[in-house]
């Protein structure tokens, strides 16, 4: 009975492991197949595209998402008071768009859509920007009323309804020329400026 019971402990055993085995194998080839990282962000669902707006750029006139067709706009959503992830994620960006070609460079809009309109003014964002290298971003702000129905659309928790600044959304998103959500890049898991141009470059040859 002993041995009958030792055997069949063994087989459960080599069962086991030969199951362990195929899973990791299975999960260690879809981190190898280029197909499935074609982006070093997270992959974003099918069929998701870039809201349509009209919003006034801090420091004077105003850009629509008409402005942006046939680009790759990269977004992030920011508040010129939060001290925690937004200076971070400003500076990778300001980081990132020198690494494209200059070619590169001029197929890319760069947005970010304030979370805290009450204290974004012109002369707080251009500060900013400024100490971190990334005056290139466009930073769109206007009345909580008007910026409210976008944040909505981007399905994001602005900073006026966490009451926090550095309580938000803060994410980066890359749209391809299509206007088609693509890739998603965040603080301390994926974003870097490496990792942002790459997936620029990879949303610019899907298009």
């Amino acid at each position: 009975m002993r041995s009958l019971r030792t055997l069949a402990l063994l087989g459960a055993v080599v069962v086991g492991g030969v199951l362990i085995g195929t899973i990791v194998m299975q999960r260690d080839s879809s981190h190898t197949d280029p197909a499935a990282r074609l982006y070093r962000g997270s992959t974003a669902p099918p069929g998701i595209n870039l809201p349509s707006f009209t919003l006034p750029r801090s420091g004077g006139g105003t850009l629509s998402s008409e402005q942006t067709a046939g680009k790759i706009v990269v977004t992030t959503f920011v508040d010129s008071a939060c001290k925690e992830k937004c200076p971070i994620i400003v500076g990778i960006i300001g980081r990132a768009l020198p690494l494209l070609t200059h070619a590169e460079q001029t197929e890319v809009v760069p947005l970010a859509f304030s979370v805290n309109p009450r204290v974004d003014t012109p002369v707080r964002v251009h500060r900013f920007l400024a100490e971190r290298g990334a005056l290139r971003l466009v930073y769109l702000v206007d009345a909580v009323q008007a910026m409210r129905p976008l944040w909505k659309e981007f399905g994001i928790l602005s900073a006026v309804d966490s009451g926090n600044s550095d309580v938000h959304s803060a994410d980066v998103r890359v749209f391809d020329r299509h206007g088609e959500w693509v890739s998603t890049l965040r603080v301390g898991l994926d974003l870097t400026p490496q990792n942002l141009a790459h997936d620029i470059r990879q949303a610019l040859k899907k298009s």
